[in-house]
């Protein structure tokens, strides 16, 4: 088993130590070493590592906040010389949580850990949908895999009628449900194809097959009247599409 990680901490002494510990282990590979947390973001969205080490405190971007803007979603081991960080860190979903000084017996318990995790999920289950969605010629998805509950539903891209940012996550609705992605709406509005998929508003996409009415506001704006009964602000950013189809 090959495990990628990205060690994240603004102290060169405290990398150096995880580097040490982890020669213990040559199936896991050190992809890159980050002091930033803005770096980390780039960094981990970029190579989407199967593991991170994330240094809590960090001037600039703590650790928490260096989750909340990444799309890819890697295991997490926090470290930190503070013990209180330790129950927001398992509420999110952190594998482990490493106290400063690192202890040797006490980090090999913590990869043990991400080990059983990842043995769970053989197929890596992220890299088997974005197999099942990529699509010979064209760089548009026609079908995007949902999570309800404990499973992956195949959705075809003609079903879904408009998707809603929420946070870091977004809303993806169709006639009969509504899915939850971890995906933030930027990352899968690259994956629609925009000849079909026009955003109105910087936390809406809309459907334009499903699109029943423009209507003009009082103020000069205009509102998007869904078919199956949902209205949306138009922003002028984003105002001259709509006008386009307007004949």
């Amino acid at each position: 088993m090959n495990i990628t990680c990205i060690l994240i901490d603004d102290e060169k002494l405290a990398r150096d130590l995880l580097k040490e510990f982890l020669e213990d282990y040559p199936e896991i590979e050190i992809i890159q070493e980050c002091s930033k947390g803005t770096e980390a973001i780039e960094a981990i969205d970029e190579h989407q590592p199967d593991l991170i080490f994330l240094d809590v405190q960090m001037p600039g971007m703590d650790g928490f906040e260096v989750l909340k803007n990444i799309d890819h979603r890697p295991y997490v081991i926090f470290s930190t010389a503070y013990d209180q960080y330790a129950i927001q860190a398992f509420e999110e979903n952190a594998i482990d949580y490493l106290l400063k000084p690192l202890d040797r017996e006490r980090f090999s318990k913590a990869i043990e850990r991400v080990k059983k995790q990842l043995q769970n999920q053989p197929n890596n289950v992220d890299k088997l949908v974005q197999l099942l969605t990529a699509q010979d010629g064209s760089k548009f998805s026609s079908h995007l895999f949902v999570q309800k509950s404990d499973k992956y539903l195949n959705l075809p891209i003609t079903d879904i009628l408009h998707l809603e940012a929420s946070g870091d996550y977004t809303i993806i609705s169709t006639n009969d449900d509504q899915f939850l992605s971890s995906s933030g709406i930027g990352k899968l509005e690259d994956k629609l194809d925009p000849t079909i998929f026009i955003r109105v508003h910087r936390s809406t996409i809309i459907n334009i097959r499903h699109l029943k009415e423009i209507e003009k506001h009082f103020n000069g704006g205009l509102i998007v009247k869904m078919d199956n009964g949902k209205s949306f602000n138009v922003s002028r950013t984003y105002a001259k599409e709509i006008r386009k189809k307007v004949v």
